[in-house]
């Protein structure tokens, strides 16, 4: 089963004590989150459970439609940060305990200080079959 494991630039329901954004991390610090990330994407590569990985920035705004021959409505310039996802993985596993115990593994990057920053993320299963619809 394929899972999308979703970072949250706000930091999940509840930040851990001390989290802070990595806008406030020293550059070492931030090399040293980049570098867990990307041997925890090769480790998954070499398992065969890598499917893509990917960060973005935080820049970027909600669009809605708004009827035909309208212009899409936005909020604004950009969305609140709060709302914006940093980045995600997905991932191809044999079993919803798998994706979990990999998501426990990534909270585990390290941030401020060189400590885990157990950050809060989103695990979230692919659709196999489009819903059906009884009617």
């Amino acid at each position: 089963m394929r899972y999308l494991l979703l970072k949250h630039y706000r930091g999940g329901p509840a930040p851990v004590e001390g989290w802070t954004t990595m806008d406030r991390w020293t550059p070492a610090e931030v090399d040293a989150h980049m570098r867990y990330m990307r041997d925890f994407a090769d480790r998954l590569q070499e398992s065969g459970e890598f499917v893509d990985g990917q960060a973005l920035a935080p820049e970027g705004t909600f669009v809605r439609y708004d009827g035909a021959g309208r212009p899409p409505v936005t909020d604004g310039p950009f969305a609140e940060t709060k709302d914006l996802i940093a980045g995600w993985f997905v991932i191809d596993v044999a079993s919803w305990d798998r994706a979990v115990q990999l998501a426990g593994e990534l909270s585990a990057a390290p941030g401020a200080g060189g400590k885990p920053i157990q950050e809060w993320l989103e695990v979230r299963p692919f659709l196999t079959e489009a819903p059906t619809v009884a009617g």
